[in-house]
């Protein structure tokens, strides 16, 4: 055992993390309680004499030691109070001394306080005892000695300047500083971390605190594969022994990042799965669920692939998405695509010029905003993008400038049509501007029927492109892509994998997306599962299905700076004429459609009273009228409020007489006792004139209702 034994959390207090790893021997220690304890997931035993190779440390928190009566707190390392240097009690000889052990240097910490314990002369200038003197700068003068400028601040508010040498010896005691630190300040100066201090707040702790650094420490254990983890304040004593260890076998954990950094002259190897994915994973596939803690893998070569991510359409069955190889063997054809507004066709067009469309929903023309009218198989050609000065808001003489596509409209022909189709398409074409924020409906026109491989596509177009596979990959035993309708080639990347396979089935290989699989692997020194200098002949899976959840972080990570689609213009309020017929068509059409509105009463002639008191009700305003006087005929007193009769009373199984027939005065005060009830129904059929009073007590209840 070489070197001198330190506790755990000094060692790690002292380390720079530059110089890891570093390897550690176990003297003693005590282990909360025993000697095995799980600390992060991680079961970790501590015997005299293991080995611990250090990997990494991270900061966790500050331990606080009242040095008074060494109780102990711990403090997050966002703890928003201050602190302030406590003084050191012992003097310093020199002033070189004093300032050479400032904790952030001299030009970070400067001004500070200090007083010397005898009396000294600087140039004609006596420094009394005891006398408080700031030291404010440093001055450098090529052939002469350096000396540092302090200020005396003498009676009455009066200051003197002095120069005091660097060898200036005497002694010298600090005085306590305004100055305050944060716990990171602290933490991230090795001079700070030995000094002492107090809270500048000293209602919470007014004692003298020792600051303590605690580590999360993560390690690699002699003959053991996992990685533990464990914080630097455990009691264990430790020895450095790197030097002396630089032989010792350690397994070396690897993340699938780390795998694609190591030779290509490893592989093929073997490898073991030490720790697997905690995440949820973003793929969905058969061959992940082999990807367990344990489990060996062949991990034939490293690389990075070209691959396309392809998802289905929506509709009812729940969205797909696929990392599809460029060496995939199927083949495609292409499919129209769909657009719902004249931004997509613009986009579209931008990377395909030529474009051709389909209108496939009618579209009314909007003047106020510019928006054309467009009709169910109308053909559209995009022919450029540009500015233009379009109507707006509904008010004549004001027009707005705005970005619009330039559309030729033209009528398809047949093939008997050939022979004409010059002419009359040079008739038949007309120019037509589409702003980008029109909403409408269009699908692509395709004459193409050809079938393509992957290579054609990307030569021959620009993603994205609908397709649809024709002919399956016969590499492959199911081809998860066949019977799609219509596939959307998003994008083309770039990512690094690793093809890998299980051992009973070494032939069979995947590709690992090394970016998207946290797992961590070691390898190790089995033989390969195939004779030496004979490997298989490898079928590698072209097609891996993935998580809506990888397409959503892919389009985060691959997020363009394209321009959000541009807003419609803002429409003006109507004029005043105009706002008043709408509201009266809108109020007409909702009084029709009240169930208990007047056209579904009784009928009743035009010049009675009782039409003048329905004349003053409004059934489609929240705010009621006041209630009209009641007739002449009506007591001062309001009526007595009665239950309401079913409406089915009034309904009679002979037709009444038309009402709304002018007839002759001397007919009008008649009443209907010609019309005789059915004896043999079972209602009872009240008078016209019974009929009126009922309707004009309920008018008035209304209005008493909501006055």
């Amino acid at each position: 055992m070489a070197g001198t034994a330190l506790s755990l959390q000094q060692f790690i207090a002292s380390l720079d993390k530059t110089c890891l790893p570093k390897i550690l021997q176990v003297c003693s220690g005590v282990y909360f309680q025993g000697s095995i304890y799980e600390l992060s997931g991680s079961e970790v035993c501590f015997s005299t004499g293991d080995l611990i190779k250090v990997t990494d440390i991270e900061l966790l928190s500050v331990s606080c030691e009242d040095i008074s009566n060494n109780e102990t707190f711990e403090l997050p390392l966002n703890h928003t109070g201050v602190f302030k240097l406590v003084p050191e009690g012992f003097p310093y000889s020199t002033v070189e001394e004093m300032v050479s052990l400032r904790p952030l240097g001299l030009d970070s910490s400067l001004p500070f306080s200090f007083t010397s314990c005898s009396e000294m002369t600087f140039d004609n200038f006596t420094l009394g005892a005891g006398r408080a003197v700031t030291m404010v700068s440093i001055e450098q003068r090529k052939g002469e000695e350096d000396r540092v400028r302090c200020h005396l601040q003498g009676q009455q508010g009066a200051s003197a300047e002095v120069l005091i040498p660097l060898s200036c010896q005497g002694e010298f005691y600090e005085c306590e500083s305004k100055e305050c630190f944060t716990l990171k300040e602290i933490m991230s100066s090795p001079c700070l971390c030995s000094r002492r201090f107090h809270f500048n707040n000293t209602t919470m702790c007014g004692r003298p605190l020792v600051l303590h650094p605690i580590y999360q420490v993560q390690a690699i254990m002699h003959l053991r594969k996992n990685v533990v983890k464990f914080p630097s304040s455990l009691e264990v004593d430790v020895v450095d022994v790197t030097e002396q260890c630089k032989d010792v076998n350690f397994v070396t954990p690897l993340t699938l990042i780390e795998v694609l950094s190591q030779p290509d002259e490893l592989f093929p190897t073997m490898a073991e799965i030490l720790e697997e994915s905690e995440t949820r994973p973003v793929l969905h596939c058969s061959w992940l669920p082999e990807l367990s803690k344990g489990q060996h893998l062949v991990l034939h070569k490293k690389g990075t692939s070209a691959m396309v991510l392809a998802s289905s359409l929506k509709g009812r069955k729940a969205q797909q998405f696929f990392l599809v190889s460029q060496q995939y063997g199927g083949r495609f054809r292409r499919r129209p695509r769909e657009f719902s507004s004249v931004y997509e066709l613009y986009v579209a067009s931008a990377r395909a010029p030529g474009l051709r469309v389909s209108v496939t929903r009618n579209s009314e023309e909007v003047e106020e905003e510019g928006l054309p009218a467009l009709s169910v198989g109308e053909q559209l050609e995009v022919v450029r993008c540009e500015r233009v000065e379009l109507a707006c808001g509904g008010s004549k003489g004001q027009r707005q400038t705005t970005e619009a596509l330039v559309c030729q409209r033209f009528q398809e022909f047949s093939e008997d049509d050939d022979d004409n189709e010059e002419e009359v398409e040079e008739e038949e074409r007309e120019e037509l501007i589409l702003p980008l924020y029109m909403q409408s409906h269009f699908v692509e026109k395709i004459t193409d029927n050809k079938k393509y491989r992957f290579k054609d596509l990307d030569k021959d177009f620009t993603l994205p492109l609908d397709v649809k596979v024709v002919s399956r990959d016969t590499e492959l035993e199911t081809d998860p892509l066949v019977g799609f309708p219509s596939l959307r080639l998003e994008a083309a990347l770039l990512e690094p994998t690793i093809q890998a396979s299980l051992p009973r089935s070494p032939e069979h290989c995947f590709q690992i997306p090394a970016r998207w699989l946290s797992m961590t692997v070691s390898f190790t020194q089995d033989p390969l599962p195939w004779p030496k200098d004979q490997p298989p002949k490898c079928h590698v899976d072209t097609v891996t299905e993935v998580t809506d959840r990888f397409y959503y972080e892919f389009c985060k990570q691959t997020d363009s700076d394209e321009t959000p689609p541009p807003r419609p213009p803002k429409r003006k309020p109507l004029s005043s004429k105009a706002s008043s017929k709408k509201a009266s068509s809108k109020s007409s059409k909702r009084t029709s459609s009240k169930p208990d509105s007047p056209k579904d009463l009784p009928a009743r002639p035009p010049n009675s009273s009782l039409t003048k008191e329905f004349s003053n009700l409004t059934f489609t305003s929240k705010k009621r009228p006041p209630a009209p006087p009641p007739p002449t005929t009506l007591h001062d007193s309001p009526p007595p409020i009665n239950p309401r009769k079913p409406t089915a009373g009034l309904i009679s199984g002979k037709a009444l007489p038309n009402t709304y027939v002018k007839v002759e005065d001397s007919k009008r005060n008649a009443t209907v006792c010609d019309v005789h009830a059915d004896v043999d129904s079972d209602h009872d059929y009240e008078s016209v004139d019974e009929t009126l009073a009922e309707m004009v007590k309920r008018a008035q209840e209304t209005v008493l209702f909501y006055s």
